[in-house]
């Protein structure tokens, strides 16, 4: 499914926001949105899934959703937002339950996706006994299980340690690379942006607007591999939010 944001704006009483982001995301790509803090990237997304309108511009789905999908845009969330009175498993069935899918078919669902997240042998586990890189698979086995076109990720590592966000990542390449889907990526981390994107939108300081956008031109099972010129990427994402970013934090800390 085709994703066009076309030129979305909005604005929280008196503050603006977002002004005229225009973009499209095409069926398999992966899009990476950075920026500084304050920049409407999470609204930016919130937007893209329906949960806020804009104060103008429009977002539209072009094209098919893949066979079985129950939700055609599908948010991973930061802080995991489990159910700290459901198991692994009954999670992960609470998303398929207003669906009308009879047992078998919820029971598959659950299975294939606890296989694809190395979930299985904890499915019965509560997330209070689930490590944070653990809980965060359970958000996106639970994501997974209603076959989303789009997934709307929204700083999804960014409550972990270095070492487990080393490990999702990797997961993560391999789920993009295994299903082809769709993702719009939002990210305060450039190593992040430059190692799982196909295209990374970079925003500007509040009102955001789209700065530039850049092409990483190295397929995802290379970059891990030195060279490719994916450091002077990075620095040039670096140089081009770096003063904005300083700014916006102090604006943060006086707030």
């Amino acid at each position: 499914m085709r994703l066009e944001i076309r030129n979305v704006s909005h604005t929280f009483g008196d503050l603006s926001v977002l002004n005229n982001v225009d973009f499209t995301v095409d069926s398999g790509d992966v899009v990476a949105l950075i920026g500084p803090s304050g920049c409407g990237k999470s609204t930016l997304l919130q937007i893209v899934g329906g949960l806020l309108a804009p104060t103008s511009g429009q977002v539209f789905q072009r094209g098919l959703v893949p066979d079985g999908c129950l939700n055609p845009l599908t948010y991973v969330f930061q802080d995991f937002a489990l159910l700290p009175w459901r198991t692994v498993e009954g999670n992960i069935r609470l998303v398929l339950s207003d669906h009308g899918l009879g047992r078998a078919e919820v029971d598959r669902r659950v299975d294939a996706v606890l296989e694809q997240t190395s979930l299985s042998e904890f499915r019965t586990a509560f997330p209070k006994q689930l490590s944070g890189g653990m809980r965060q698979r359970v958000g996106i086995a639970r994501a997974l299980a209603v076959s989303p076109a789009v997934l709307l990720m929204d700083e999804p590592l960014s409550a972990l340690d270095a070492q487990t966000r080393s490990i999702l990542m990797e997961e993560f390449v391999d789920l993009f690379q295994r299903t082809g889907i769709t993702c719009i990526y939002v990210t305060h981390n450039l190593n992040e942006a430059v190692r799982l994107a196909d295209r990374v939108i970079v925003l500007s300081r509040r009102p955001g607007e789209i700065k530039d956008v850049i092409e990483i031109p190295v397929p995802l099972t290379q970059r891990q591999e030195e060279g490719h010129g994916l450091s002077a990427i990075h620095d040039r994402m670096w140089q081009m939010i770096r003063h904005e970013a300083i700014q916006a934090d102090k604006e943060l800390a006086n707030a």
